[in-house]
């Protein structure tokens, strides 16, 4: 489609401001060391995402979790990590959606955790299981009411033919579970702990000399490697 090319490139010549070559942010963040890291990779973590905590980033927890099919074709999506420790990364979803099938299709996943406002990056590659059914149930209760109703609601990734179902789905599964109805869990919804085999801590520096200190599992335990940025 060159006209359509054409078109892009004119347009981003009247406006400047909109080039994404042009976007360029200075990193001087202090430099991460090897000495300076925790023993293993679940510990570090923890101290860097006290950080983003800390520093008021909007929802720290929100990750990007990548899977492939069968076939190797990826695709993306933002979750929300709602568990760590040194067993995994977990994070919910119905087991039916595009992410769920890939991930039976294929365990091997990524987590992205984008803290550019600190100009840090934590990457995670690992194996996605579930969770058991208690644990699942476990943290299903604490979720609030609508949220509840909408892991009912939705067949995430499925087609629905227009807003108004969905919300009459809803509405309709609000008045059979009011406020003071338990909510059962439902059967196609549950966790993933993915089980880290790298995770890479990026720091943003200077002239793109980003520090990439990533811990990889051994039979020994955890090592820990410099990558060039």
């Amino acid at each position: 489609m060159p006209q359509a090319d054409d078109a892009a490139r004119e347009a981003l010549a009247h406006r400047p401001h909109l080039d994404p070559a042009s976007m360029r942010a200075h990193y001087r963040a202090e430099g991460l060391r090897t000495e300076d890291l925790a023993d293993d990779p679940y510990q570090q973590f923890l101290r860097w995402f006290e950080d983003a905590v800390t520093a008021g980033l909007h929802e720290p927890n929100a990750m990007v979790v990548s899977t492939a099919d069968e076939r190797g074709r990826p695709s993306s999506r933002t979750v929300l990590l709602k568990q760590f420790d040194e067993r995994g990364f977990v994070f919910y979803t119905n087991y039916g959606s595009r992410k769920g099938r890939e991930i039976e299709a294929n365990p091997y996943v990524s987590l992205l955790f984008p803290w550019h406002a600190i100009a840090r990056q934590v990457i995670v590659s690992g194996r996605a299981e579930r969770t058991g059914r208690d644990e699942t149930a476990a943290y299903f209760r604490t979720r609030p009411h609508g949220s509840q109703l909408g892991a009912w609601a939705s067949e995430q990734s499925s087609k629905v033919a227009s807003r108004e179902e969905l919300d009459r789905t809803y509405e309709a599964l609000a008045a059979r579970y009011p406020e003071t109805e338990d909510v059962p869990v439902p059967p196609r919804w549950g966790g993933y702990r993915v089980v880290a085999e790298t995770v890479e801590f990026w720091q943003g520096r200077e002239n793109r000399l980003h520090d990439r200190l990533r811990y990889v599992r051994t039979d020994a335990g955890w090592t820990v490697e410099r990558l060039c940025p």
